[in-house]
């Protein structure tokens, strides 16, 4: 399985991006993805995960962020709105197969700042 993330950038504070991870490789085998990020200085995070039947979104995100998926293109998103300063980090698509093995995409920067 590959993931190739993409969408990162600079924005101003207030401001909108969207995420895209595309899968490739053996997509069928697939349980989940999710969104992580790592911002500097600290650990990787969750920032949002399937969870039963819902979504989990990490409290300083919630309200602010999406998550959703485009089953034709194997692809998720993490549409990312009113972004602050703190959500500045490197954000990372992650796969968890039905197997239980685990990928990480490459991550794109995301850069909230005036």
């Amino acid at each position: 399985v590959q993931l190739q993330a993409s969408g990162g950038g600079l924005v101003q504070p207030g401001g909108s991006l969207r995420l895209s991870c595309a899968a490739s490789g053996r997509v069928f085998s697939i349980d989940f993805m999710d969104w992580y990020r790592q911002a500097p200085g600290k650990e990787r995070e969750l920032v949002a995960t399937p969870s039963s039947g819902s979504t989990y979104y990490a409290d300083s995100v919630k309200g602010r962020f999406t998550i959703s998926r485009d089953n034709d293109r194997n692809t998720r998103y993490l549409q990312m709105n009113s972004l602050k300063p703190e959500d500045t980090a490197v954000y990372y698509c992650h796969a968890v197969l039905k197997n239980r093995l685990e990928y990480w995409g490459q991550g794109t920067q995301v850069t909230v700042s005036s």
